[in-house]
């Protein structure tokens, strides 16, 4: 911890946006990001905080590479945006990162961005889906992607069951990870029709 905020004092963050010093995303840079936008995806309604492009893509990247401060900005931008978005009553539950990825990055940025919607909303957050194959979608090709299936186990069936679930994930692409999370989820019981990402591509 003390070395963390001895490089934050010698390095203190910039703006990802204009480059000011000591914020990774200053608040005019923000609001100039946030464009908060729904789509539809297979009946699976996708509310994201603006398109993976220029600054918001750089704070994605830079969250993926582990900067935990920006994404602590990016659930902000989340959170103002979907205010009316989340069902009352749902539980909030993350696209999981392979075990590759949390050990390279020392956390799962989903799984963060989950925690921050649950506490904005007072919701419950459960860690409720595993990835079966190591793989991910990252390199594929959209007919690739858009072919992958069976990729999650529910590991709390009944804890999904007649319950309300928003899926919560970094980027949506092609939906076919959200697509697959909620197919899993829906055999167990729950009912899945909203998720909410960082950015749609």
């Amino acid at each position: 911890m003390w070395i963390s905020k001895a490089l934050t004092a010698l390095f203190p963050a910039m703006c990802l946006g204009c480059g000011r010093a000591g914020t990774p995303l200053c608040d005019g840079c923000a609001e100039r990001t946030s464009r908060p936008h729904t789509i539809d995806i297979s009946g699976l309604r996708v509310h994201s905080a603006g398109r993976y492009a220029g600054t918001l893509r750089r704070a994605i990247l830079a969250y993926k590479r582990g900067r935990r401060d920006v994404g602590d900005v990016l659930a902000q931008l989340v959170v103002a945006g979907c205010t009316d978005f989340v069902p009352a009553g749902a539980i909030v539950v993350p696209v999981p990162t392979v075990a590759s990825r949390r050990r390279r990055r020392g956390f799962d940025q989903s799984a963060r961005l989950a925690r921050a919607c649950g506490e904005a909303f007072d919701l419950a957050v459960l860690l409720a889906l595993q990835p079966i194959a190591h793989d991910t979608q990252r390199g594929r090709d959209r007919a690739t992607r858009l072919r992958a299936r069976g990729r999650f186990r529910c590991v709390a069936p009944g804890l999904v069951a007649g319950m309300h679930v928003v899926l919560v994930d970094d980027v949506v692409t092609t939906g076919a990870t959200l697509r697959d999370c909620a197919a899993t989820l829906v055999a167990c019981g729950a009912r899945v029709d909203h998720a909410i990402v960082i950015a749609y591509a």
